[in-house]
């Protein structure tokens, strides 16, 4: 097997793993790590020959992009504090307590390198997080919260895996230095996130084409971060300030068909990228396994203590900090996501699983320093930072999903209704509100108008059946089990007509672009 067929492997890997997962009750991104690890040991598959400085651009970019989609700059603004308690604080208090404990196990670790350690195992990975919180029905507060530590603690492990790289590689460190890299790194990333959110929206605008407008996605966030590390900003953050801006700025309500199709295009990278970044991870542990060779016993012993610290610390910290949180919620009725209980404390922390960063972050620790000796204990430190990730992002992993059972943490989905109805009440108040207000312009019969009126509340009605009173809800069932009959005989009659068509295509004397155009006509006739 070469690597291009490795590559068709995990991606196939990445489509089976969603249904296969659906059904076994298990998160795709932990089935697609195992699958790694069974095809690390296999003797017929290649060892992975990607260079580390590759692959944070090449997975995070479209894997945060996505991200960023399911959330808004409202939900991250409304849940900053406790973002920033995990994202920010829990990231320099683990790396700080990593680094302590390494340091002391470890023979001769260097306190720059152990705190190298202690920065790339701290930040949970925003895409096992997202994916597998996202699969267990959590409370959307919870999932939240989530998806904001997941998103922003990496900008805030990134900048301190540099420092303290740079401080082993150069043998000076300088706090004060190390503090105006991380301001400046933030403070350039912003700024290049939003000129490039604001140019891609206005590109966007000028494209005037579904196609041309997804591609544009594609990659204004791998130009985000990469111009934003030639600056010497932060990638990450550069892409989450790109991605916020065109989420809240390039929404156009009455562009269908971008969004329809945009939404397709992104599940399907995300799907893909998923499984190929959690099956390069599976398949790196034969790195792990030639490095501890021949020192198991030891090795694993240090792996156990670090794995544990991770662990720990993050219960540790929760506890106060949800406390904490919950106190200044109350004091100041802010409309904010926090846990709610002790069982979600728990799921929160049993939920910070390691991946795609720690795994590059790992990979890229150079080989040599300055003075051209080896970088001390980097056999060592590599090996810790995969014990990490597989204890974290497989046990964990898999026992995730009986620990919410177990708990009985469940979302709401009594709010979520309330607030469907809500919406669909608005929809509804708002196509009225425009239906008079063509009234005023235009003379309607009455038949139509009375018809567009249905019309309107119907609009509600079909997002949330609830919202009108019982005779108006059966009146709609039956107007809407007329439409159904309808439009499945529309369907057939469509579905005919495309058969039809199709067949044509094969005809001699067909010209295919003519028959696709009209094929794409009926697709889109289908659709409504």
């Amino acid at each position: 097997m070469d690597q291009l067929a490795l590559l068709f492997v995990l991606l196939l890997g990445a489509l089976v793993s969603v249904p296969v997962g659906d059904r076994l009750g298990l998160p795709a991104p932990v089935l697609m790590t195992l699958l790694g690890i069974v095809l690390a040991i296999a003797d017929f598959v290649p060892n992975v020959n990607i260079p580390p400085e590759l692959i944070l651009p090449g997975l995070l970019p479209p894997l945060l992009y996505a991200a960023v989609r399911r959330t808004s700059w409202r939900q991250f603004t409304a849940n900053i504090r406790p973002i920033f308690l995990l994202a920010v604080a829990l990231v320099f208090v683990t790396t700080a307590v990593v680094a302590a404990v390494a340091s002391a196990i470890v023979p001769g670790l260097p306190i720059a390198a152990a705190v190298a350690l202690g920065a790339l195992v701290a930040p949970p990975d925003p895409v096992a997080a997202t994916a597998v919180a996202g699969q267990l029905g959590l409370p959307r507060r919870l999932v939240s919260i989530l998806e904001g530590e997941g998103l922003f603690n990496d900008v805030t492990a990134i900048v301190l895996y540099h420092v303290a790289i740079a401080a082993a590689v150069s043998g000076s460190f300088s706090p004060w230095r190390a503090g105006l890299d991380l301001v400046l790194s933030a403070v350039v990333a912003v700024a290049v996130g939003l000129v490039l959110g604001w140019g891609a929206n206005k590109l966007m605008d000028l494209l005037d084409d579904p196609t041309l407008q997804i591609g544009m996605t594609l990659l204004v966030p791998y130009a985000s971060y990469v111009l934003a590390e030639e600056l010497h900003g932060s990638g990450v953050l550069a892409v989450l300030t790109t991605a916020l801006f065109l989420a809240e700025y390039a929404t156009d309500a009455d562009d269908v068909m971008t969004r329809l199709a945009g939404h397709t295009f992104w599940n399907v990278v995300d799907t893909l990228v998923t499984g190929v970044a959690f099956g390069l991870i599976g398949l790196e542990l034969h790195n792990a396994i030639r490095t501890a060779s021949g020192r198991w016993g030891e090795m694993l012993g240090w792996a156990a203590a670090v794995v544990g610290v991770v662990v720990l610390v993050r219960l540790a910290w929760l506890l106060p900090a949800t406390w904490l949180t919950k106190r200044l919620h109350a004091k100041r009725d802010q409309d904010e996501d926090i846990p709610t209980s002790w069982r979600e404390t728990v799921v929160m922390w049993w939920s910070g699983m390691r991946g795609v960063a720690s795994v590059a972050l790992a990979l890229a620790i150079p080989l040599k320093t300055d003075d051209g000796s080896p970088f001390p204990d980097r056999d060592e430190i590599v090996f810790i930072a995969f014990g990490v990730i597989m204890a974290t992002l497989v046990l964990q992993g898999l026992t995730l999903p009986w620990l919410v059972k177990r708990l009985g943490v469940r979302a709401d989905t009594e709010r979520e209704k309330e607030f469907e109805r809500a919406l669909a009440v608005r929809a509804a108040k708002a196509a009225k509100a425009r239906l008079k207000e063509i009234e005023q312009v235009e003379e309607l019969p009455e038949e139509l108008s009375e018809q567009m009126l249905r019309r309107a509340f119907e609009i509600g009605v079909r997002i949330s059946p609830d919202m009108g009173d019982e005779e108006r809800r059966e009146a709609h069932e039956k107007r809407v089990r007329r439409l159904k009959r309808a439009r499945r005989i529309q369907g057939e009659m469509l579905s005919a007509a495309r058969h039809e068509v199709l067949a044509a295509r094969s005809e001699p004397g067909a010209d295919p672009e003519i028959v696709d155009r009209v094929l794409r006509h009926l697709d889109v006739r289908s659709l409504r």
